[in-house]
């Protein structure tokens, strides 16, 4: 090996530093959200003390999803401010304040407000925190450190239910929320001697913030969100249609208003003019779409057709985690090396091998099979995940990373949306046709199929390894 190839070796290196930055930055964000999978496991419990309806308590969760929408595209200004440190280290200041005070809440009013207040920091985490570990590991490492970013979603499904249940059953309610509590105090100081100082500290004045797009795009993305999530419910055909056709009025207003103002915009919507991350934010919002949407109905199934229980559930799906965790830092290193296409379609192709023996659910399959089908499955979403993130961000230039982290969370928010309600209104659908949840979850795990195969449409897009052997933008 030459000198030049060592040293460039070296540099390519995940450094014991930025190891030690990704796993600062990921542990508040899985608290954030194992904590929004244990709340629905809750919702009985919350009901039974306050005494009140399942339907009511539902806006416990609701809400918090509602507020992540209308924070996630302020990310880039913020960054932008305030310095990215600064605004990720506020955010888990915040979410640390809400958990506490979800914890003391007196009433469910309360408990709704408090969950929008943590909503705040938790919608903050995951982009700021993404644009700083991008920023850091720079093109020819982040397909690496971008799988450190991706344990949440792996994880959560899992461990969700688990805590959940353990919780409910042994504790109280409350200890969902202040679970959160040490593990976010302990964050704080050690993310503030580890992450690097704010590059923009000294830089001229800060952009204005953008109230006009603030103001057709967070509501826009609100109530497309809210209405995606009302679909298949008994609110009427009319209701959802009404809110998500206002939603996308509001952000089709806003592509407007992006594209003609002199300011610097929420989300920049020229990035899409760069085919390599449009490529990407297509491919994530089908992700969201089918392998994330497919990941809540995974549970239920076992819950419905298998009747298991929330602890028991949780035990079933954990070969999937294991399997993602896998997959999750093999393609990291894999798409460094060789480019983000070849191992995102190897990760689809993986997922669509798992997903196969759940859509025969009506002919029962034997639990083994489904097991190392979860194992396919869970290597599948760990195997496209990191290295789709990291073909978005090897697109764009350093200093549009907080603004593209900001539009790819959306992008991938909105299509689990998506995903979520053509899932459960398929599913819906045959519950109520009678023909058992056999076949309803077959025909609702078909549709997921479906999403994952079209996936690999604009995954055929991304650039190959470059010839310097990094990947493509």
């Amino acid at each position: 090996m030459t000198a030049t190839s060592a040293a460039g070796a070296a540099r390519d290196r995940l450094d014991p530093h930025l190891l030690r930055m990704g796993i600062v930055l990921i542990a508040a964000p899985i608290l954030a959200t194992i904590d929004a999978t244990a709340v629905g496991i809750a919702a009985d419990a919350m009901a039974a003390h306050f005494r009140t309806s399942l339907t009511d308590v539902q806006w416990v969760a609701a809400g918090y999803l509602l507020a992540i929408a209308v924070v996630m595209p302020l990310s880039g200004w913020l960054s932008r401010r305030f310095g990215a440190k600064r605004t990720w280290m506020a955010a888990v200041a915040v979410f640390t304040a809400g958990s506490a005070l979800c914890g003391l809440a007196w009433s469910l009013p309360a408990l709704i407000a408090f969950r929008l207040v943590q909503a705040v920091g938790g919608g903050l985490m995951n982009p700021v925190g993404q644009a700083i570990l991008a920023q850091a590991a720079g093109p020819s490492r982040i397909g690496r450190a971008m799988s450190v970013l991706t344990i949440p979603v792996m994880f959560a499904p899992v461990l969700g239910p688990i805590v959940g249940g353990l919780v409910v059953q042994q504790l109280d309610w409350r200890w969902i929320f202040y679970l959160n509590l040490p593990v976010c105090l302990l964050v704080l100081p050690v993310a503030a001697r580890v992450l690097a100082r704010d590059e923009n500290d000294e830089d001229g004045p800060a952009p204005r913030l953008d109230l006009l797009g603030l103001a057709l795009l967070s509501p826009g993305l609100a109530a497309v969100v809210y209405g995606l999530t009302m679909t298949g419910g008994r609110e009427g055909a009319w209701t959802p249609a009404v809110l998500v056709g206002a939603g996308l009025a509001l952000v089709g207003g806003y592509v407007v208003h992006a594209l003609r103002t002199r300011r610097q915009p929420l989300i920049d919507v020229r990035l899409f003019a760069k085919g390599g991350f449009t490529a990407a934010c297509v491919a994530l919002f089908l992700l969201g779409a089918s392998l994330y949407s497919s990941m809540i109905l995974l549970p239920l199934f076992f819950q419905h057709d298998r009747q298991a229980d929330t602890l028991s559930t949780g035990l079933l799906l954990t070969p999937q985690a294991l399997g993602a965790a896998v997959g999750s830092f093999a393609a990291g290193r894999l798409a460094d090396r060789h480019g983000p296409r070849a191992v995102v379609t190897g990760g689809l192709v993986l997922s669509l091998a798992g997903l196969l023996a759940f859509t025969q659910a009506p002919a029962r399959p034997d639990t083994w099979l489904l097991t190392l089908c979860l194992v396919l499955y869970g290597l599948g979403i760990g195997g496209v995940s990191a290295p789709t993130m990291a073909a978005a961000y090897a697109s764009v230039d350093r200093q549009q990373t907080p603004g593209a982290a900001g539009a790819l969370n959306v992008v991938n928010r909105l299509g689990g949306s998506l995903g979520t309600a053509i899932l459960t209104t398929v599913l819906d659908s045959g519950l109520r046709q009678g023909d058992g949840p056999a076949h309803a979850y077959g025909t609702a795990f078909w549709w997921a199929f479906g999403l994952c195969l079209v996936t690999l449409v604009p995954v055929a897009f991304f650039r190959s390894a470059r010839r310097d052997g990094r990947p493509g933008g």
